[in-house]
């Protein structure tokens, strides 16, 4: 009989001892059952015959997570304080008897001799294109693929600057593209992946969000064809299992997707591409709290390949720890204005005179916003009271669609009242703008016009993302009206006007990175308008002399807020947040003051405040925080290991304080 150490795939528990007959690889995929419940596992290591009654292996899957894979599980669940189990559940395991899912009469062989013979005799386009629907009609999709990237790849060209910049990128493992906005970043992340491909490698192109994905996923299937991959939550399940078909076979050379993507089995990986990495959205919100950024940059060590981080608008933290190469301007000879109103949020004058200019000359706007829903609160105009959420501490949106007042925290929803449930007044007011009450609002004002609302209360599936953006491109919608959607990198060609609201409600959030997020939404905001027209730039804000400063001269900010964060903040000191919820507020307090008691004991970490968290209940439980400091993440791990209680849950290097 042989014994061996499991791990329970996305459980939180430590791995346990079962035997099996079989000799099994470390690595292997099988199913184990835990009391009543049968569960999938890996085998971590084989072990000595435990001194305890153990249980037989199930299964033996056909599958496997390879040595890297379970060094990045291990690395992931030290770093960020999960289970073994919680970090392989990210990753997907590889095939060890790969299927062919298509069959073909013709002989592998033979269409690839076809395919060769064709490329080295740099045939016309004509007759290399029917070899290459020949190839396609045997559905040999990897040598197809082959044969489209070698006739796309002939008819790409870069600048020469950008060919200075994809040199720069190829001589480091680690370097930053900081590209403004329309630059031809992509271009230059395409130009790479051709290079890896003819070395017969795989890369991984990394987005943000899913709703960068539609218009990514046409320019690299334009370009690249079958040989691009998309890889994301919405996908269906015959969709998902298409695209594995295609990793595991090997016709997949590029797959692309937001932070998932990461954590597939490709074999042959030899670059990773982290584009719009300033982005909060590569931040997991919950257990494995990982960042995919940082994570790529961790694979790109550990498999030894490059790693190229891009962005118009790069974090501190990136700009100070990488090489960079600078491309400055952009393919368009637009020019943009940008014009500053002193004004809290609202539709002013100025705004809809600005809207109404456009309109007339028959051009499109944007306008953003940092909320969604109707407002952000609703209070008395009399008495001052203010409708909170029964089950968190924090006020409630009004989401005119569904006539309710709505937590966006837990979902509780109420009906909107008509009167002060405290001294009965009807005189109930609302904070903050929101996209639906400004659409609203606008459409009052230009009945005629074709305006919409773009954000994740109505841009709900990636098809209603593809129908808007292509209604919008081809002009049917005249004003676009947003929150943060509207500025991850969709290509507006028409778009003469940009108007920014509420950017210093962001410049005055308890954040230590709150200029460099309001900053930089501006500048990816203002970087969707002015593709191919001039264009104005209309922000309403008290703080114009910091922003007119620096939104033309970017690194200038980024060397001015490197001087503020030395020996406070990343990237010079590590921070780590830790949480405790529970819904007796006591247990809550207790938990996090018996965990402080202990980290007072640890003189290399600062404990830099703590106590109720900023909305102190959330889904009926209270909330409590500690916040430290440390020059080194080691520091932090240790002190944290040795000190940790049952209700901490931990999130290293955090980006959300409230």
């Amino acid at each position: 009989m042989n014994y061996y150490n499991i791990s329970l795939i996305n459980s939180p528990l430590e791995p346990f001892t079962y035997q099996s007959k079989n000799i099994i690889d470390i690595g292997t995929k099988v199913k184990v059952k835990v009391k009543n419940r049968e569960i999938d596992g890996v085998v971590l290591a084989t072990c000595k015959e435990p001194d305890f009654k153990t249980n037989e292996i199930l299964e033996i899957y056909n599958s496997v997570y390879s040595s890297k894979q379970l060094s990045l599980a291990r690395f992931i669940s030290v770093y960020y304080f999960c289970s073994l189990g919680e970090a392989l559940g990210l990753m997907m395991s590889y095939e060890c008897e790969l299927q062919n899912l298509v069959q073909s009469d013709i002989p592998q062989v033979i269409a690839s001799e076809a395919w060769q013979s064709q490329k080295s005799e740099d045939c016309r386009v004509t007759s290399f294109l029917a070899v290459t629907e020949e190839i396609q009609n045997s559905k040999h999709s990897v040598i197809a693929s082959e044969a489209r990237q070698y006739y796309v790849s002939s008819n790409i060209i870069l600048s020469a600057k950008q060919n200075e910049a994809l040199e720069f990128l190829k001589k480091h493992k680690t370097s930053l593209l900081f590209g403004d906005t329309g630059s031809g970043k992509t271009e230059i992340y395409m130009k790479y992946f051709e290079a890896i491909i003819e070395q017969k490698k795989r890369s991984i192109f990394l987005m943000p969000e899913i709703s960068l994905t539609p218009q990514m996923n046409q320019r690299l299937h334009k370009h690249f064809g079958d040989a691009v991959v998309m890889w994301h939550s919405k996908l269906t399940p015959k969709q998902k299992k298409s695209a594995l078909a295609s990793i595991h076979d090997g016709s997949a050379k590029i797959v692309a997707g937001p932070r998932s993507a990461l954590f597939l089995p490709i074999k042959d990986l030899d670059l990773i591409v982290v584009d719009e990495e300033h982005d909060d959205s590569y931040k997991s919100s919950a257990r494995p709290r990982y960042n995919a950024r940082d994570l790529a940059i961790y694979m790109g060590k550990l498999y030894d390949i490059p790693v190229v981080l891009g962005s118009a608008t790069p974090s501190l933290t990136t700009y100070v720890k990488f090489p960079h190469v600078r491309l400055r301007g952009g393919h368009f000879s637009s020019n943009k204005e940008f014009v500053y109103e002193r004004s809290d949020e609202k539709l002013s004058p100025m705004i809809l005179g600005s809207l109404k200019n456009t309109l007339e000359a028959k051009e499109q706007a944007i306008l953003f916003l940092p909320t969604r829903a109707n407002f952000k609160y609703l209070i008395c105009g009399d008495c001052g009271h203010n409708y909170k959420c029964v089950f968190c501490s924090v006020g409630m949106s009004i989401n005119q669609k569904t006539r309710s007042l709505k937590c966006h925290y837990c979902n509780f929803a109420q009906a909107i009242p008509q009167e002060c449930s405290e001294c009965g007044s009807s005189n109930l007011i609302s904070t903050r703008l929101g996209t639906a009450e400004v659409v609203k609002d606008i459409k009052s004002e230009f009945e005629e016009a074709a305006i919409e609302q773009f954000d994740r209360d109505v841009i709900t599936t990636s098809n209603k993302l593809k129908k808007t953006l292509k209604r919008f491109n081809d002009k049917e919608i005249d004003i676009l009206v947003g929150t943060q959607m509207i500025s991850k990198g969709h290509d507006y060609h028409g778009v003469s006007l940009a108007v920014v609201l509420g950017l210093d409600n962001m410049l005055s959030m308890s954040d230590y990175r709150a200029r460099e997020k309001a900053l930089s939404m501006l500048i990816q905001v203002a970087g969707r308008s002015g593709r191919k027209e001039n264009a104005k730039v209309l922000v309403q804000s008290f703080n114009e002399d910091f922003f007119s400063t620096y939104v033309n001269k970017y690194e200038n900010f980024l060397e001015d807020e490197n001087e503020y964060r030395k020996e406070l903040y990343p990237p010079y000191k590590k921070l780590c947040r830790i949480l405790f919820s529970h819904k007796n507020g006591i247990k809550a307090a207790d938990a996090m003051n018996e965990m402080l008691s202990n980290l007072r004991n640890f003189s290399n970490i600062e404990i830099v405040g703590f106590g109720k968290c900023g909305i102190e209940r959330v889904a009926d439980k209270y909330r409590f925080e500690i916040l430290l400091r440390s020059d080194k993440s080691t520091n932090l791990i240790k002190a944290i290991a040795a000190c940790k209680v049952g209700l901490a849950e931990i999130d290293m290097d955090p980006i959300d304080f409230s």
